[in-house]
């Protein structure tokens, strides 16, 4: 059985191999590899290939793919632009009015395509432009996109809820359905900090918005229709208990390619360039689960899950001061490593111990992707403020960090309320039926 100071060592040689540039698969292999060798021998290795299949054949990851190809077909489909044009006109009537179009347009655009990065990507490259042109205020006109864009693993669909699920045998139908509630309270926390702001500050929000009539607002809502058609599709099936999340993701890769031909954006060179993506995304992630499977084996052999328990256990028996500690932990970690890397290589050493607290798996997996939307806001690897950044082509970083800062106090907030309150998370599956523990 390896020591706990053994176990710290190699997680310091995981960490140097991913500050030098060396891709996450590879570190977490070689630290594998390093690992089996010293203590276990070189047979262990040849476990391997069996890891690999039994990883690779599980249905539930076919989700990953379609989840991505779903993403990006919406994002050729047009679909955004007039799913922000229309909310910018529908909400004139809110202190703050196109922060708030950043937020809930994020939020739509999250709910069906599972990915923050390219959620950033997308409504930066429509607001940023708008709310330059309108004078609105800079700092908080990107702190609005940068944490909005968060949005896309916490309301489901979510591709990291699903390699979380995957990871920890727990039931993502139960983490797409808790995942819900605290994205909807969330976007509500934000809306509410742009309001009080722009309350107290009015000259934050730039130019007046002129008003529509109720009949254009009335046509406005149309173009809102396609991203909920596709929701409703998607998570409706999974509420319902009509299709598996692997079945719904499918069935909203279909309504995606029907939204295409609608919209006249169908052709051959879309779809080679959205497959395209999809497959290098979807190899990148599946590769990094491979080698995090064989991880969660090599260190299941070397006994470290039952250390880290009775080295934590014998320290503190309240699971509150294990959640305080992971919360400081992971923030500090969030600002080194982005977070499928932060995933992988701490999830298969953390469940023991959540488990051992007798913490529910499935509460705790929307505590860590709250923990996670953190991380992609704060620097000084916070992915969304980089894509973000990009887009904007002129001024310093620092104004993206500076203007996300609030809604980085704000997601902390909302997870002490999650500690708090578990129901926030565990109410909505309880009362769909979808027990947890």
């Amino acid at each position: 059985m390896i020591s706990f100071g053994a176990a710290a060592i190699g997680f310091v040689i995981f960490l140097g191999m991913l500050f030098l540039a060396i891709p996450v698969a590879i570190s977490i292999f070689f630290t594998c590899f390093l690992a089996a060798v010293i203590y276990v021998g070189l047979p262990s290795l040849t476990t391997f290939g069996s890891t690999a299949w039994s990883t690779l054949n599980n249905f539930i990851l076919t989700a990953i793919p379609l989840f991505i190809l779903l993403g990006e077909l919406l994002i050729k489909s047009s679909i955004t632009h007039r799913m922000y044009n229309s909310l910018s006109k529908l909400i004139t009537f809110l202190p703050g009015k196109l922060f708030h179009t950043n937020i809930l347009a994020s939020g739509l655009f999250a709910s069906v395509s599972g990915s923050s990065v390219a959620t950033t990507a997308t409504i930066g490259t429509i607001a940023l432009p708008e709310l330059s042109k309108r004078k609105y205020d800079e700092r908080m006109n990107l702190g609005s996109i940068a944490a909005g864009a968060t949005l896309g693993i916490l309301i489901p669909p979510s591709i990291n809820m699903i390699i979380y699920g995957s990871m920890t045998n727990t039931s993502i139908g139960n983490l797409f359905i808790a995942g819900f509630i605290p994205g909807v309270l969330l976007m509500i926390l934000f809306m509410s900090y742009i309001i009080i702001r722009t309350k107290i500050n009015p000259n934050l929000a730039g130019e007046a918005m002129e008003e529509n009539t109720l009949k254009e607002k009335f046509f406005m809502l149309l173009d809102l229709l396609p991203p909920l058609f596709i929701f409703l599709l998607v998570m409706g099936s999974i509420y319902l208990g009509y299709a598996t999340p692997t079945e719904s993701a499918s069935m909203g890769v279909v309504g995606a390619f029907l939204l295409l031909i609608v919209y006249k954006k169908f052709s051959f060179k879309v779809l080679h360039e959205a497959f395209l993506s999809t497959v290098k995304v979807s190899s990148m992630i599946i590769f990094i689960m491979l080698c995090a499977q064989f991880f969660n084996f090599i260190i299941g052999m070397l006994g470290l899950p039952k250390v880290l328990v009775e080295q934590i256990s014998s320290m503190t028996t309240n699971k509150y001061i294990l959640l305080i500690t992971l919360i400081i932990f992971y923030m500090i970690l969030g600002c080194f490593l982005e977070t499928l890397s932060m995933m992988i290589a701490t999830v298969p050493i953390i469940i023991p111990l959540i488990l051992f607290y007798e913490i529910d798996p499935v509460w705790f997996g929307i505590f860590f992707v709250l923990i996670m939307q953190i991380s992609l806001i704060t620097p000084p690897v916070g992915m969304n403020l980089y894509v973000l950044q990009s887009l904007r082509k002129t001024g310093k970083i620092a104004d993206v960090i500076y203007g996300s800062l609030p809604f980085v106090l704000i997601m902390v907030l909302l997870i002490i309320l999650l500690i708090i309150f578990p129901e926030i998370a565990l109410w909505l599956p309880n009362k769909i039926g979808f027990k947890t523990q």
